[in-house]
């Protein structure tokens, strides 16, 4: 029988009624209340689903590369199968038909998201050798790149495992023959090894990537090698690579400098194995970093070319103008700009990506519709995600689609838009004075957005992007690209010469911009390893910002105020051991300072990234694990306090990879919180906390230890089964 409610009559006790099908659903009328907000909400937005959906499939992925092994990724796909089963089954689809709708595809598509990036690492995972091989071997050579310090090519060879293994080989200059060219056959003496896991928790992991590509191992040469079957002649990337020089050197010969060339190269052929290292470094710092990487910008500023000389030119002919759609036409031609440019500086997958994007906007143009809108996006994203769900962890994929989307978001914001509307009434010179400050605004609003990812995937940003961008990149899309290309095109006839000095000259510019904005003193800040729950609070807050419309989407500031203030107060971890054990890091009482046994090494430069250190000032933070204050040494243990001085943390560091061994060490191990060895350490050795020895080391990975937390994290974490 339903349960009645008291409705109040007038010059009476209240009657009893009984309540609505819909209550009883939810149980209470507060339930109710929410789902009819929720509800209203959702039906007065119907063409902001697809954006969400795009969203849910993201966080599907990020799932199952957070979760360590199957039994949760089912357990995950099961809840949210469970989620849009309820929500099929218990909201009344007369009553809440966009909330029931809203939530079953959510729950749908975020577990369609975890099993189709599970799905592809199942079917294109590589297993990596299983241990290092040093030898003389017959390989054919996949792909050649022409990079500083040498070559590096791209082989399969059958003679590492028992299946053909594609791995990258290192060929010094010395080495380097003509005859190593794509299809040649050739035998050498190779040293190969699996692809190396990430040093510390939240570094880079090689081994990740190489899993998706394809990558069984790396390794270098070690003689000259012998020639069995020469190349099939030019191959892509060597074709790439003389253009490259080519184009560094009729802009060298027309008075640019060798750096402005180099980036001219970069620009036109993707190939940047010429900028200096100090040229790139002032580029990152200064904010410039995207304009070296071809992705979204150059490919959308090639594309918009096209379109555009192709609508003003065919519109010169009224019999075609008259007769076939204009838009349709150029973005037929703008395409095949986009793709011959994808194709001319290497295809690289930002690239690839980017040119998809383009695609979906020059096809939107085709029909009529908006060019770039949140829903345009989202379908992009969705795209990409499809093919390549492994971007979705990828620094690239995420900057260029923040990046877009604050963009869209800013410009969609009823402020902005009224703003854009009072300009069309105004002056030349006052809508020109709005127009800058609108970019100025637009430029800030992209920096604010990317520095928390900049942060969490570098560890270092630059503070003046958006100023120096507001420059930078209106030079780059609209002088530097056009010059470029059109020398290109008039080298054919003779006629490029003063093309390539125009845009040599526009570089150095460029250049001089970037030393400029990175040489102001603070122009950098850095950050130590920054949580991944702080960077999901910022960007659960970014999305609802840019996603929600109205008042309603001020929410979104509550978690983004949160983690930007956990941001700025996170200190980042107290101690980091490399996977391999020869290396220590250890915050000092005073400041971030390391004590290492070595400080010339990959691993190092990677652990001064996490704790936010400046790697070209790195060395002055460096010392000995024998210089930590009151650090009792001798020839085989260093032993220390850390941490807290009112609660110290006991650390016990082995200096060599001699066996050692008996009751002393016994001793020592147990007076100990923690030891750390790169070689096996007796059953005996118990410290009270953790032994991170060889043994554990190898299994797990390098580690990342809280003292206050007491906790200890690693590359592996428990139970891991991902296939790398």
């Amino acid at each position: 029988m339903a349960e009645d409610v008291a409705v109040p009559t007038a010059g009476g006790p209240p009657e009893r009624a009984p309540l609505p099908s819909q209550v009883r659903q939810w149980g209470s009328l507060r339930d109710l209340s929410s789902a009819t907000c929720w509800e209203s909400a959702l039906a007065s937005r119907p063409f902001e689903r697809m954006p969400w959906l795009a969203v849910a499939m993201l966080a599907g992925i990020l799932c199952w590369f957070a979760l360590p092994a199957p039994p949760e990724w089912l357990v995950f796909v099961g809840i949210c199968g469970i989620a849009a089963g309820s929500a099929l089954a218990l909201l009344d689809p007369e009553r809440f038909p966009h909330l029931r709708a809203a939530v079953a595809a959510t729950a749908f598509v975020m577990a369609a998201g975890t099993v189709l990036i599970w799905t592809r690492s199942d079917l294109i995972g590589t297993r990596p050798i299983g241990n290092p091989v040093s030898g003389e071997i017959t390989f054919k050579v996949l792909e050649r790149q022409e990079r500083r310090g040498g070559t590096k090519l791209r082989i399969v060879t059958d003679q590492v495992a028992n299946r053909p293994a594609v791995a990258y080989v290192n060929v010094r200059e010395a080495f380097d023959t003509e005859g190593l060219r794509e299809g040649a056959i050739v035998r050498a003496r190779v040293r190969l090894i699996p692809p190396q896991r990430a040093v510390v928790p939240g570094a880079y992991d090689p081994a990740r990537a190489a899993w998706f590509d394809g990558i069984a191992g790396s390794g270098s040469l070690l003689a000259a090698p012998e020639i069995l079957v020469s190349g099939n002649g030019a191959a892509r990337a060597t074709s790439r690579s003389d253009l490259s020089r080519e184009v560094r050197q009729r802009m060298t010969e027309t008075g640019a400098s060798a750096s402005a060339a180099a980036i001219g190269a970069t620009l036109l052929t993707g190939d940047r194995t010429g900028i200096a290292e100090a040229d790139g470094q002032a580029m990152r710092d200064a904010g410039l970093a995207h304009l070296l990487s071809i992705s979204g910008l150059h490919v959308g500023a090639v594309v918009a070319m096209v379109w555009f000389v192709a609508m003003r030119g065919l519109a010169l002919w009224p019999w075609l103008a008259l007769r076939i759609p204009l838009p349709l036409v150029a973005s037929v031609l703008s395409a095949f700009g986009g793709i011959g440019y994808t194709l001319v500086t290497g295809a690289a997958f930002p690239t690839i990506r980017a040119c998809l994007a383009a695609m979906l906007v020059l096809a939107a143009l085709a029909i009529g519709r908006q060019a770039l809108s949140m829903r345009l996006i989202a379908v992009a994203a969705i795209c990409v995600l499809l093919f390549w769900p492994e971007a979705a962890i990828s620094a690239s994929f995420q900057l260029s689609f923040a990046a877009v989307m604050a963009i869209v978001a800013l410009h969609n914001a009823e402020p902005v838009a009224r703003f854009r509307d009072r300009m069309r009434d105004r002056g030349g010179l006052e809508r020109g004075v709005c127009w800058l400050g609108l970019l100025l605004l637009t430029g800030l609003a992209v920096e604010l957005t990317l520095m928390p990812l900049v942060l969490f995937h570098f560890q270092r940003a630059g503070i003046y992007g958006a100023a120096v961008n507001l420059i930078a990149i209106p030079l780059t899309t609209f002088a530097i690209l056009p010059l470029l290309i059109a020398a290109a095109l008039a080298s054919a006839a003779g006629l490029g010469w003063p093309f390539w000095g125009v845009a040599g000259r526009a570089i150095d510019f460029l250049l001089q911009l970037a030393h400029g904005a990175a040489d102001i003193p603070g122009s950098v800040i850095g950050s130590p390893d920054v949580p991944f729950i702080i960077l999901g609070l910022i960007v659960a807050g970014g999305f609802w910002l840019a996603l929600w419309s109205g008042r309603a989407r001020l929410f979104g500031l509550v978690p983004v105020v949160v983690g930007v203030l956990a941001m700025a107060l996170n200190t980042g971890p107290d101690l980091l051991v490399s996977g391999d054990g020869r290396h220590v890091a250890l915050r000092g009482p005073s400041e971030a300072v390391f004590s290492l046994r070595q400080s010339d090494s990959f691993d190092l430069q990677m652990m001064l990234e996490r704790l936010g250190i400046d790697t070209e000032t790195g060395n002055e933070h460096i010392r000995s694990i024998r210089d930590w204050p009151n650090a009792t040494c001798n020839d085989d243990f260093c032993s220390l306090q850390a941490g807290d001085p009112q609660h110290p943390v006991r650390l016990l560091v082995a200096m060599n990879r001699l066996p050692v061994g008996g009751s002393e060490l016994a001793e020592a191990c147990a007076r100990s919180d923690i030891v750390i060895s790169e070689r096996v350490l007796p059953d005996a050795c118990n410290p009270r906390w953790d032994k991170l020895d060889g043994r554990k080391l190898s299994r797990r990975g390098g580690a990342s230890i809280d003292f206050d937390a007491r906790t200890i994290s690693h590359v592996r974490p428990t139970g891991d089964r991902h296939g790398w």
